[in-house]
């Protein structure tokens, strides 16, 4: 009986990790959702439309992103600098929700 119940405390300890790893992703991929929203939001403001019309003509721009793509990676295994700009998105995304605060 002692280890029926040990044995479903550890189940119920791993269901538990599971689902807070699911929910910690979920939040993760959200946050980067509302950036990439707000960010398409924003480059159709009347303030910036002209200044980036601008730079999606200008050649130059275009193969420093271009670069800056190369230099990162989408694979599962990310390096070091892909890591770090995965965390500013996310953390990005996460600001703009608490700014907005709409639940």
């Amino acid at each position: 009986m002692r280890k029926i119940c040990l044995f479903i405390i550890a189940f119920s300890f791993v269901c538990i990790s599971a689902a807070n790893a699911q929910y910690a992703s979920q939040k993760n991929a959200a946050n980067l959702i509302i950036l990439k929203v707000m960010a398409d939001y924003k480059m159709n403001d009347a303030e910036y439309i002209n200044d980036i019309e601008a730079l999606r003509e200008n050649e130059r721009f275009n193969k420093k992103l271009q670069k800056m793509l190369e230099a990162t990676s989408n694979a599962r295994s990310k390096d070091a600098k892909s890591e770090r700009i995965d965390r500013i998105l996310r953390k990005a995304g996460e600001d703009i929700d608490n700014v907005l605060n709409i639940r």
